[in-house]
């Protein structure tokens, strides 16, 4: 699907995951995306990932909607090390870069409203891996 819309387009909501996270060719930043939004959402439920998805890319909206299973939801930096572990030759400190770049995409995509619904539904420490540190 034309790199699921150019992998978040320039113009579009939240920019674009391309530039956020420096990577070279799109390819990068869809395989980024795609394993970043499949972990998301086996976090998210009901009517908060519905939310998501219908301001999301359709290909990208598909893998939030039927994400991989997680028995439990994962601290934020288990997040990161099972981003790690789904993209080949990452590194937990290269796999918190691709998380950024995905999740301050969404947050922007998202808006403040259901960004916050999001955040309710992740343990502590989402917050800063969507890019908008929230007040403790």
């Amino acid at each position: 699907m034309a790199l699921c819309r150019a992998v978040w387009a320039p113009g579009a909501p939240g920019g674009h995951v391309k530039e956020r996270g420096e990577y070279d060719t799109l390819e990068e930043a869809e395989r980024a995306a795609r394993v970043v939004l499949a972990l998301l959402g086996a976090h998210l439920v009901g009517d908060v990932r519905a939310q998501l998805a219908a301001r999301l890319p359709e290909a990208f909206a598909l893998i939030l909607l039927n994400p991989l299973q997680s028995a439990e939801p994962l601290p934020s930096e288990r997040f990161v090390r099972a981003t790690a572990a789904w993209i080949e030759g990452a590194t937990e400190q290269t796999a918190a870069w691709d998380v950024s770049a995905v999740l301050s995409t969404v947050a922007d995509a998202a808006g403040e409203e259901l960004l916050g619904q999001i955040l309710l539904q992740l343990p502590v420490g989402y917050d800063l891996l969507f890019g908008r540190p929230q007040p403790t």
